[in-house]
């Protein structure tokens, strides 16, 4: 058994509120530091839960680069596929959450993920599809996602990331020679941006048009909505006291891979995705280092 995840590894700066938030002033609050990036938490998390890891990225020559190499292989990730660029910034990532957890902004410098190009996993093709599953977020180029798309022979998994860069998922759904992806999740945010859709449902039909075999829309409180070979399902939210919400969105599509990996049926793979979310949601954390004992 391995997955191969591949996109975004970041150093994350964030900033937790202990007040209502004041523009335009300086606001008390707590500053943490840590590991983050979509594909890396969610390599983190099927680590925690027992699943053999491949994590592909890149990494700056800076000093972030260098603790988050060694931190990734500290959890048990293969790292032999993934490289370290000279003269290049590692990620960052800059956030502020309001008091009761939920983010009012953030920045994403990922600009070094342009290195992950066609020919970069050209290159690692072969490694690639000896595994089960291949999970890539959308810090990775649209040209970089429909390669994947294209020429590998495990399934694909999806992360749309923003509504931003989740455009780059869907424009290499409608440029790829047999469009298909295994598996797509999004926010219900960035389901609507990309179809230029006003309803989920409507958002899930041209996406489920365009290729998508499984699709997993995340709506915050109200659950999730799946739909799969003309099916629909909603699901509500597990209730939790929110601590955090940094990190929900890849711990759930952590718990969607781990179901399938354990041939849970579609849709119950969904119910492993909330309650993975939960377990984060739970933690200050991005990654919360119990989700197993929570979510096993």
């Amino acid at each position: 058994m391995l997955v191969s995840v591949i996109g975004g590894a970041n150093f994350d700066l964030s900033a937790q509120l202990t007040t209502n938030f004041i523009a335009n002033d300086s606001n008390p609050g707590h500053v943490s530091l840590g590991h983050g990036g979509v594909a890396r938490n969610i390599a983190h998390n099927l680590c925690l839960m027992g699943i053999p890891v491949r994590f592909v990225s890149v990494f700056g020559s800076d000093i972030f680069g260098g603790l988050i190499y060694d931190q990734c292989k500290h959890y048990g990730m293969d790292m032999s596929l993934s490289e370290h660029l000279q003269g290049e910034r590692t990620g960052m990532y800059l956030c502020i959450n309001n008091h009761a957890g939920e983010m009012i902004a953030a920045v994403a410098d990922t600009d070094i993920i342009r290195h992950i190009t066609p020919e970069f996993l050209e290159k690692r093709t072969g490694e690639l599809n000896l595994s089960d599953f291949i999970i890539a977020d959308t810090n990775l180029s649209e040209d970089s996602i429909r390669y994947l798309m294209e020429n590998s022979t495990a399934p694909v998994f999806v992360d749309a990331v923003s509504s931003t860069k989740a455009h780059r998922v869907v424009n290499a759904l409608r440029k790829c020679k047999l469009p298909h992806l295994h598996t797509l999740k999004l926010n219900q945010k960035e389901a609507l941006a990309v179809t230029d859709s006003n309803t989920y449902t409507e958002a899930a039909q041209c996406l489920m048009d365009m290729g998508v075999e499984h699709l997993y829309i995340t709506l915050g409180a109200e659950g999730v909505y799946s739909r799969h070979a003309g099916e629909e399902w909603l699901f509500p939210a597990l209730p939790v006291e929110i601590t955090n919400t940094t990190g929900a969105g890849d711990a759930f599509l952590a718990g969607v891979v781990l179901a399938h990996l354990k041939g849970i049926p579609f849709p119950q793979t969904a119910q492993y995705g909330l309650m993975a979310a939960r377990a984060t949601l739970m933690s200050e954390k991005a990654v919360n280092p119990e989700i197993a004992n929570i979510l096993l």
